[in-house]
């Protein structure tokens, strides 16, 4: 029979990964939104890190990580905590097939992505404020002060600002990173490693294998609904995201769907690692807990 683990756990983990990965994430939202002049080369990760120090110091690098810990204890917290609690009602029965856990991991990528938006918006704008004309930024404190002002001045309807496609990215995060650390660690068992005759348990090793693979494919499937998300939630205006679309697509080609892939995937795949991690090592200290 399945363990049941608190429902909170993987927020916990995921706080951990986004507290030590946060600079990474700062830098993939400032290439998503930085707009680049007509026929002039897009900015590199490399230049984008060295503008943000030059203009506001180190800190800069960590500009709305508040944020980033109110969007893991929301979004993060639901999808993990949501897949854990489905997969162990489907091991009643056996060893749930891929299927079952992709059609779970995706509903509970789903109920992430809505329970954790308002806090995804304000993330974006305040990671992504330093890349803004002056007169154009937010100017949040902190994330609770930004949720405040985006009540004031949005109103209700201002919580759900890029809903659909942060829905549709968090289905597709969770579908190609938990469900694939699953199969990724399922088939890595017991396997054995053949330049140095190693046979693979259930231990640390195993575990940064599966999520080095999870993380390249999560970053590779979500990259086009993550540059769309990013591009919607930094306006306040009633853009569309069929606009956003349009407009990218004219003005910088198919490949925008793509920026921000390197940082994202240096991001993600150290993020997705110490997420497992993490998640592995609480997992096995509350099964140890008398």
């Amino acid at each position: 029979m399945a363990i049941s683990y608190p429902f909170w756990l993987g927020g916990v983990a995921a706080s951990m990964a986004a507290s030590c990965t946060h600079p990474l994430d700062a830098v993939k939202v400032r290439m998503q939104t930085l707009e680049s002049a007509p026929g002039s080369a897009r900015p590199s990760t490399v230049s984008v890190i060295r503008s943000s120090i030059s203009q506001s110091g180190f800190r800069s690098l960590y500009a709305g990580l508040t944020a980033s810990l109110m969007r893991q204890m929301s979004y993060s917290l639901v999808r993990l905590g949501s897949y854990e609690k489905m997969k162990e009602y489907l091991s009643r029965n056996g060893r749930p097939s891929t299927l079952q856990l992709l059609l779970a991991a995706s509903l509970a990528g789903g109920l992430g992505g809505i329970a954790g938006n308002p806090a995804d918006i304000i993330l974006v704008r305040m990671t992504s404020d330093l890349v803004r004309r002056p007169e154009q930024r937010y100017n949040y404190s902190n994330a609770v002060a930004g949720l405040v002002r985006l009540l004031k001045s949005e109103g209700i309807r201002g919580l759900g600002r890029g809903l659909g496609t942060n829905t549709t990215r968090a289905v597709l995060m969770n579908a190609s990173q938990v469900c694939s650390y699953d199969l990724f660690k399922s088939k890595l068992l017991h396997r054995t490693l053949p330049i140095v005759d190693y046979k693979l348990k259930d231990n640390l090793l195993t575990h940064f294998l599966a999520s080095c693979l999870a993380g390249t494919v999560a970053t590779t499937v979500c990259s086009p609904a993550d540059v769309l998300r990013s591009r919607v939630m930094a306006t306040s205006s009633k853009t569309s995201v069929s606009q956003v679309l349009v407009r990218s697509f004219r003005e910088e080609g198919i490949t925008f769907l793509f920026k921000g892939w390197t940082p994202a995937f240096v991001r993600l795949g150290p993020n997705t690692v110490l997420l497992f991690v993490f998640f592995e090592q609480l997992k096995k200290a509350w099964k140890q807990t008398p």
